[in-house]
């Protein structure tokens, strides 16, 4: 039994070279499961000594026991050691703080491109006497449609156009001409509101289309309103976000249910006089939609068309926000990409 002796010996020495290497908390778990886990070299002896006979046990037992006691103390005393050095350490960084020390250069954080520009659309606005107002984004049928006049066998009600959701009469709002509603139903003329928000169309996905988009709008409605009062507040609206006092726009008829007549609205290119890729060569980008409130809406609000009139416009402030920025896919702008984001 002189191996076993020997062996014990050994591993004494062993523990006490690696003990004495080591100088963190981690290694010393390490440590400690490699000698006294339930696979460690300890637990081995344990296995041998049951092959011992009745003598040897007698030997040997006593001197395993007395090995397990000495490594765990040794341990837990290295542990106490670690940890009072530690907190030396800590109080020591806390005293001794350096404030020229070598500082990490960190980003700090910035508002997303959308944020500046509805910041600027909404003082534009209050500037030009418009109060900023709010309406839900799950509308129902008869706000999205119904008094917008949108018939039912309009295309724009199809599934393949509009998020209708599990809930009766309920969908993700398709324009932000559900808040001009909401206006009208509760306001008496004159009305002057603006409104910016999210809208959902079920469209595929691409550099220049998504299934969500931010839209802004105007509504003005008072006595004699004319299609010059419309020409005047988008032409300065425009000029005042675009920071370009010689911008012009210029009116093509088109169809929207709930105006008549309905206008688009170009603006004269931002970036060149004779043509570029951005305005196609035309000198002119499309914007947005506008026209003079439809009678049969302003009817359906409980406003005497006979009385009063009126001009609405919408901008999609995701095209505005591409154009202000140069953005050249709109999924950059629903994205976390940081090389992006931290332009802004």
């Amino acid at each position: 039994m002189d191996n076993t002796n020997k062996l014990i010996i050994e591993t004494k020495e062993n523990f006490l070279k690696e003990l004495n290497s080591i100088s963190n908390l981690k290694d010393l778990e390490s440590l400690r499961v490699k000698y006294l886990g339930r696979q460690g070299i300890l637990n081995d002896f344990i296995e041998r000594l049951k092959d011992f006979d009745a003598e040897n046990k007698r030997l040997y037992g006593p001197l395993f026991n007395e090995l397990k006691k000495d490594i765990h103390l040794r341990i837990d005393n290295k542990k106490l050691l670690i940890e009072e050095e530690i907190k030396s350490l800590n109080a020591y960084k806390e005293a001794n703080f350096d404030v020229t020390a070598y500082k990490p250069f960190t980003y700090k954080g910035s508002l997303h491109p959308y944020t500046h520009l509805i910041e600027q659309v909404e003082d534009i606005f209050i500037s030009m006497g418009y109060e900023i107002i709010q309406g839900p984004e799950v509308e129902t049928e008869y706000h999205n449609f119904d008094v917008l006049n949108i018939p039912s066998n309009h295309p724009a009600r199809e599934m393949q156009d509009t998020f209708w959701l599990d809930l009766p009469d309920k969908l993700m709002r398709t324009h932000t001409s559900t808040v001009q509603v909401h206006a009208m139903k509760n306001r008496k003329p004159p009305i002057a509101v603006g409104s910016l928000g999210r809208c959902y169309r079920n469209e595929a996905t691409d550099a220049s289309h998504d299934f969500m988009f931010m839209q802004v709008e105007i509504l003005f409605i008072d006595k004699n309103v004319t299609i010059s009062n419309l020409v005047a507040t988008a032409k300065t609206f425009l000029q005042l976000l675009f920071g370009k006092n010689d911008l012009d726009i210029r009116l093509r008829p088109s169809y929207f249910p709930f105006v008549e007549p309905g206008v688009e609205v170009d603006i004269s290119c931002i970036f060149c006089t004779s043509g570029c890729s951005v305005c196609k060569t035309t000198g002119w980008i499309e914007l947005g939609g506008a026209g003079l409130m439809h009678p049969n809406v302003l009817t359906s609000c409980n406003i005497d068309p006979e009385e009063y009139s009126g001009f609405a416009f919408g901008f999609g402030l995701t095209r505005l926000a591409m154009l202000r920025y140069g953005i050249s896919d709109i999924r950059l702008l629903h994205s976390n990409k940081i090389d992006f984001l931290k332009q802004f």
